[in-house]
């Protein structure tokens, strides 16, 4: 089992369109440089081979600046290149059945869609949980709800694990989802279409620091 401390704050969640037709590889080298710490890789179309092939690319660019890279939904994937770890979803690859195939030594994140997900079977078996999302947005398009400020300060009384906030994480509300119980944002078009990745994820940094100077939970 993972320690309950989580060491990260900014977790990039990649998208390629977003990155708006720059070279993929360089708009997540340069998020790194400016403070990501923890970055998802999330595809949804490539063919197994090509999904390893750039999840093993991105895994050297990651270990360069020392940072864990976790795989979206695919345990093949997690398992052929060893990543860090793996993220599923509520409607993905069941958390038990993931930790059995990895070993119970990879990290796992699992999405929680509402307070009735924190009681499902298994979900203690996850070293954090995605908080999917904070606000509905068009980067995903299957969420039935949305958290909200409440929400989230609703579900920190209610667990000690991790909380890694997504969906319409903007600079403008960074600190307020920090300080309503988030311990991670996770960041997609906000870095991956900005026009520098660096000095977006930096200015991520900033608000994060801002938040945790207050508990609003």
């Amino acid at each position: 089992m993972k320690p309950t401390i989580f060491p990260y704050k900014l977790y990039l969640v990649t998208d390629e369109a977003l990155c708006l037709g720059r070279d993929f590889f360089w708009v997540v080298e340069e998020a790194l440089k400016g403070g990501v710490d923890i970055v998802q890789i999330r595809e949804k179309s490539l063919s197994l081979e090509d999904f390893v092939r750039k999840a093993e690319q991105l895994k050297a660019i990651c270990e360069k600046y020392h940072v864990p890279l976790i795989i979206n939904d695919s345990v093949e994937v997690a398992k052929i290149i060893d990543a860090e770890g793996l993220h599923v979803g509520q409607e993905d690859t069941n958390i038990m059945e993931a930790k059995t195939i990895l070993g119970s030594g990879k990290t796992l994140g699992l999405s929680l869609e509402n307070m009735g997900d924190l009681r499902k079977p298994f979900s203690e078996e996850a070293w954090y949980y995605g908080v999917s999302p904070i606000y509905a947005t068009p980067t995903k398009m299957d969420t039935k709800s949305e958290w909200g400020l409440k929400g989230l300060a609703h579900l920190r009384k209610a667990t000690d694990k991790p909380l890694v906030a997504i969906g319409r994480v903007k600079i403008e509300n960074a600190a307020s989802i920090i300080s309503h119980g988030a311990d991670c944002l996770a960041v997609v078009s906000g870095i991956c279409s900005a026009p520098s990745p660096a000095h977006a994820a930096e200015a991520f940094r900033k608000k994060i620091e801002e938040g945790s100077n207050h508990q609003l939970w």
